[in-house]
């Protein structure tokens, strides 16, 4: 479905996870955000608009979310890489205290929105960066993310993101859908200090195809 919100096309969809069905609005103007791009977007950042898509990773974690519903009710929680937002709003759904942050501005614009059309209590949403963080040490109980890792030189920002920011006793979930990037980020989380186990693995389908969705489970060596 496309409509206008905020003076721009938006298209609506309604993705079903965590035993319900969500409204998640986007970009219906692909086109106009890709051809915004300018030759410094392709720079090291490479600031291109993943965010303005629904990814399998983030309906896999958003069941995830659900069926450990107990173990992030009531607990300070940050969702990195936060895009459109369902993972946070589902967190939010289910009693979390949810601060959810991104990159970019604009899909946090987006999130808020989708928040309010789903009834649920608004996460905090920010602007970060996770080579920056902006955040208490130690100040999550858990951590979640959806595809954050799809490039190698994201694994030790991540990494390092997580050893920052994750409470003592934490646990942190990243979704990954299975790309050769996972095992490698597994390494370096056991090699600084950390248990990463694949604790989980779906198929989703995906524009007419299944992806194969893990759901990794990092917490701090006793």
């Amino acid at each position: 479905m496309t409509m206008e919100a905020h003076g721009q096309a938006v298209h609506q969809l309604t993705p079903e996870a965590c035993g319900r069905r969500w409204i998640i609005e986007l970009t219906a103007d692909m086109e106009t955000l890709w051809e915004a791009i300018g030759e410094d977007d392709f720079g090291d950042d490479e600031r291109l608009p993943y965010w303005a898509a629904l990814w399998p990773s983030s309906l896999a974690l958003a069941d995830w979310l659900g069926e450990h519903a107990e173990r992030i009710r009531g607990r300070i929680c940050l969702d990195m890489g936060c895009g459109l937002g369902l993972t946070a709003i589902v967190g939010a759904s289910l009693g979390a205290r949810v601060a959810a942050f991104d990159y970019e501005l604009a899909p946090l614009t987006f999130a808020v929105g989708n928040a309010e059309a789903n009834a649920v209590p608004q996460p905090l949403w920010l602007q970060m960066d996770w080579r920056e963080p902006a955040v208490r040490p130690g100040c999550a109980e858990v951590i979640w993310g959806g595809d954050i890792v799809y490039e190698t030189r994201f694994i030790e920002p991540v990494g390092r993101f997580l050893d920052v920011a994750l409470a003592p006793g934490g646990v942190a979930w990243i979704a990954e859908p299975g790309r050769n990037i996972g095992p490698p980020f597994i390494r370096w989380m056991r090699e600084h200090g950390f248990s990463c186990e694949r604790t989980l693995t779906r198929n989703f389908p995906y524009e007419g195809h299944p992806v194969t969705v893990h759901i990794l489970e990092i917490q701090r060596d006793a």
